[in-house]
């Protein structure tokens, strides 16, 4: 093969067969790196490094709509979420309205904003009021309810989650504190606790002892009112009419009631109520004139302050029963 060497002429051809005016290898190597980028892409089409993700990064703030919130669900804090919410409204709405053909009597006293504590009586082996209250507010009002529950259900696998991301909160001081003071929700607790839910038929509508006044407590250092309810219709839904001491021990349960509903139906009166209509009264807010924020409080106002809240629910319970003329159609 020839080759020239005259200085004038173009620089000699290499046996690859690049004649005059083609780069050499390099230099063509090189050019597709700098058009492609080196894993081979166009760099017209390759996205910029802002929107390179090579492994999974977390939501950025402005898809959320909360600044700095990672969270990547609409749980909150305590494992509320309103979709699941949304799904126990729709379908626990049918009982609601056909069943136990809720009426509510003075929901307007319930505040429209800021925290309040509502308080009400219990009753039934597995309660009906708690679902009912806190139902009709967020369906009427448009205000997430928080219940204040023992612990007991957190404990419970499937069901305690349940409990949770349908608005169920430990029962503790602290929870409630944060809630009504530094949230300003709505929280639902029921101060007779398990010796409501515990009575036979022959007790009810007489209320237990509200403890040692806790909820009052609560109330005054997160400087807001508490809301009593007075419930009528809970006692007949699922009545109990004995308790089995030795079976609650072994189950570790805080009692094992045998209900009306279960002599009636056999096993399948645990899980379904008696259409005994339920009619909720809202007495009006009990405010305190003390300073919030304390660590204590009087002792004996809040025991006073407790007894005199009872007291108030027990005349309207006894009031509104007096005005029933059917325990099924009110």
């Amino acid at each position: 093969m020839a080759v020239s060497t005259d200085p004038a002429d173009p620089a000699p051809a290499r046996e690859t067969g690049a004649g005059p005016g083609h780069p050499d290898d390099a230099d063509l190597i090189e050019a597709v790196v700098r058009r492609t980028g080196r894993d081979g892409q166009a760099a017209a089409d390759r996205p910029s490094e802002d929107t390179l993700r090579y492994l999974p990064v977390a939501t950025r703030p402005s898809d959320t709509g909360t600044a700095g919130d990672p969270r990547r669900s609409d749980v909150d804090e305590w494992g509320r979420s309103e979709h699941v919410r949304r799904i126990a409204r729709r379908l626990y709405d049918p009982l609601y309205r056909y069943w136990f053909r809720v009426e509510w009597e003075g929901l307007e006293k319930i505040p429209a904003d800021g925290g309040a504590l509502l308080i009400a009586n219990h009753a039934g082996a597995i309660p009906p009021d708690a679902p009912a209250i806190m139902h009709g507010i967020e369906q009427q009002l448009d205000r997430p309810v928080y219940g204040l529950a023992d612990d007991f259900f957190r404990t419970v696998p499937v069901v305690g989650t349940l409990w949770s991301r349908a608005g169920g909160v430990p029962a503790h001081p602290d929870n409630a504190f944060r809630l009504l003071h530094d949230q300003g929700q709505l929280a639902l607790v029921f101060p007779e606790g398990t010796k409501a839910t515990s009575k036979t038929y022959a007790d009810r509508y007489r209320l237990r002892r509200f403890g040692r006044g806790g909820f009052v407590e609560i109330a005054m250092r997160a400087g807001v009112p508490v809301v009593p309810i007075a419930v009528v219709g809970a006692e007949e839904a699922m009545p109990i009419v004995f308790r089995i001491g030795g079976v609650a021990r072994a189950l570790h349960l805080p009692y094992f009631p045998v209900t009306a509903n279960a002599l009636v139906l056999g096993p399948l009166g645990y899980i379904t109520y008696f259409p005994a209509k339920l009619k909720l009264r809202v007495l009006d807010p009990v405010r305190f004139d003390v300073e919030p924020g304390l660590e204590r409080y009087s002792r004996s106002r809040v025991m006073d302050e407790a007894e005199g809240i009872r007291a108030t629910l027990q005349e309207a319970l006894h009031d509104m029963l007096r005005e029933r003329r059917s325990v099924w159609f009110g």
